[in-house]
């Protein structure tokens, strides 16, 4: 051929010897081929037998679509004759094989496809992005069939990324041949919170405003039978707490999601509103708290010891910082504020140990000090199950942190600390001030002491700032009674308004709660603490195992005795509390 080479002619008739092993024999593209019908139109297949002369690959199934198949066996024996104007120009190699192209015997070797990829991706021109192989020829060199292959889809097929063929990035080694299917479904936001973070946010939600009503339940029950009693709520609430991680761990989810797994609706429902109503009642005691001690600081830096506010209007101008903190939505965000409210109360715990410390080194302990109170002891187990407040908050504050499994270790610590705080406060305390001992404690110790002032005051704000913390849970838990699960305010302007209007009513609400509970806030706490605490304490936890984790008998046994003193303690100590405020 005129305008072929040696090599060129040799080449294409290995194609075309590579094409011909997998073709039919007897069928051609080549103009002399018979082109007669088929002897029988109502065949649904042609007869493929040899026959003395070639027939044409149009009497194939598919003829029209293979056709450029048999055409390549068809110019290269063309190419063998000798050249005429009949004939057709022969392409060019190009046209099989670009410029960067191995050959297949080279990306038969190891490493061949790769280093075959990286040269497709060097050429800047390429409007189309090549698949493994440039063309049929090389695919059937490399496979050694075609059957069933979808050679056009091959061909249009990307091997990078949507985004690196925009931005024109070149592809390390490292990353895949074909590029990765965009997903559409949303991950779920893990927590971000440290456990510095959670640390002080669940050290945030045991020590707050129960803490002081400890020294007035000390002197409600006796000093020794307080301190057996702190300590015995406490092991039991360690108890109930690894109960309800348990039951997490297997079934997933809130407080209540449990409850819905193990117990049905009905449990969930009885869990939520204990839950809520619970939380509302540590809110308003700490509202209450705060309006009292402000009250008091107010009066001792005031000229003349007297003010004309009251403990309901501080209770109101309470509301004008909390409306706005209850709007946070991320509990892990009240981190920094949990922080500085604990640098707070340990400053007023400091101050408490060391004037009750230094006062009985010195005076010794009050001589109206009792080992056991048998007229209000009562009401020291309802004060001591309130104290420990915190079963609300520590399914959430798991879920806020980035590494969930250190809570349990986490939590461990925190209670031996706590503990630890509140039976020293309570009992020393008590010890200092015997039955003179209020419900704020603060305000037996001197007011006239610029110290003690400020202590009223650090402490007041310590309590402020944590209120949020404790009635975020049942915020949540109406919000999604309310608007359901799906409501977002981020898709929507309307709903993100109407749970901030929500979270601003039920604010205002405790706080007409606190007003109205403000005169016996040592009943309210009481009575809070045996009603509400009890059964998510060591009702609910136990009964859950019981149903849903529970194999062993005596690991049943156990869980039905806890939930036998759960209902005893919450009856009894609610009844009698009740008398009690009715009576005085």
């Amino acid at each position: 051929m005129a305008d072929s080479t040696p090599t060129e002619q040799e080449r294409i008739e290995a194609e075309a010897d590579i094409v011909s092993r997998h073709l039919p024999s007897g069928y051609t593209a080549e103009p002399s081929a018979v082109t007669a019908p088929y002897s029988d139109a109502s065949e649904s297949t042609p007869d493929i037998t040899p026959s003395p002369e070639p027939q044409d690959s149009l009497r194939l199934q598919g003829g029209d679509i293979h056709r450029e198949i048999f055409k390549i066996d068809a110019r290269a024996k063309r190419g063998q004759r000798s050249a005429s104007f009949a004939n057709p120009p022969i392409r060019t190699p190009s046209t099989f094989q670009p410029h960067n192209h191995i050959p297949a015997s080279e990306q038969r070797a190891p490493g061949g496809f790769r280093r075959q990829y990286l040269r497709q991706q060097q050429t800047p021109l390429a409007a189309v992005p090549a698949p493994v192989t440039r063309n049929f020829v090389s695919f059937l060199a490399l496979y050694g069939n075609f059957a069933g292959e979808d050679l056009a889809e091959s061909e249009e097929q990307s091997l990078i990324t949507e985004d690196e063929d925009e931005e024109g990035v070149q592809p390390p080694e490292t990353r895949p041949l074909l590029g990765r299917r965009k997903s559409t479904r949303r991950p779920i936001k893990p927590g971000d919170a440290g456990t510095t973070k959670s640390f002080f946010t669940l050290l945030k939600a045991f020590i707050g405003t129960g803490i002081m009503f400890l020294p007035k339940a000390f002197n409600n029950g006796g000093i020794l039978f307080s301190s057996i009693t702190l300590i015995t709520v406490s092991l039991l609430s360690c108890l109930s707490f690894h109960l309800l991680l348990r039951c997490r761990k297997r079934y997933g989810g809130g407080y209540g999601d449990i409850g819905s797994a193990i117990g049905g609706s009905k449990l969930r429902s009885l869990i939520l509103a204990s839950i809520t109503l619970s939380q509302i009642g540590f809110v308003c005691s700490g509202i209450i708290f705060v309006a009292q001690n402000l009250r008091s600081f107010l009066n001792a830096v005031s000229p003349g010891h007297t003010i004309a506010i009251g403990t309901k209007s501080l209770i109101a101008m309470q509301l004008v910082a909390l409306v706005p903190l209850s709007l946070i939505r991320d509990i892990s965000r009240l981190g920094p504020a949990a922080q500085l409210a604990d640098v707070f109360i340990f400053i007023g715990l400091f101050y408490i140990w060391y004037y009750d410390i230094s006062t009985l080194a010195t005076s010794g302990m009050d001589p109206s000090v009792q080992l056991f109170n048998p007229q209000a002891f009562t009401l020291t187990i309802g004060s001591a199950i309130f104290t420990f407040e915190g079963i609300g908050l520590i399914l959430p504050i798991q879920s806020s942190m980035a590494e969930p499994s250190k809570f349990p270790r986490l939590l461990y610590i925190v209670m031996i600390i706590v503990t630890t705080i509140f039976t020293s406060v309570g009992a020393l305390c008590y010890a200092t001030f015997g039955s003179k001992t209020r419900v704020e404690i603060i305000s037996n110790y001197p007011q006239t002491s610029k110290l003690v002032n400020s202590v009223q005051f650090l402490y007041s704000m310590a309590v402020l700032v944590g209120t949020p913390v404790q009635l975020y849970p049942a915020t949540r838990i109406i919000e999604h009674k309310i608007f359901g699960d799906g409501a977002s305010g981020k898709k929507s302007s309307a709903t993100k308004w109407k749970k901030n209007g929500f979270r601003t009513s039920i604010t205002i609400l405790c706080g007409l709660i606190s007003i109205l509970g403000a005169s016996d806030l040592d009943k309210f706490v009481a009575l809070i603490g045996a009603f509400a605490c009890v059964p998510l304490v060591y009702i609910y936890p136990a009964f859950l195992h019981l149903k849903g984790v529970a194999r062993s008998r005596w690991v049943k046994a156990g869980d039905l005795l806890l939930c036998v003193i759960g209902l005893g303690a919450m009856f009894y100590s609610t009844a009698v509390t009740v008398s009690t405020w009715i009576r005085e």
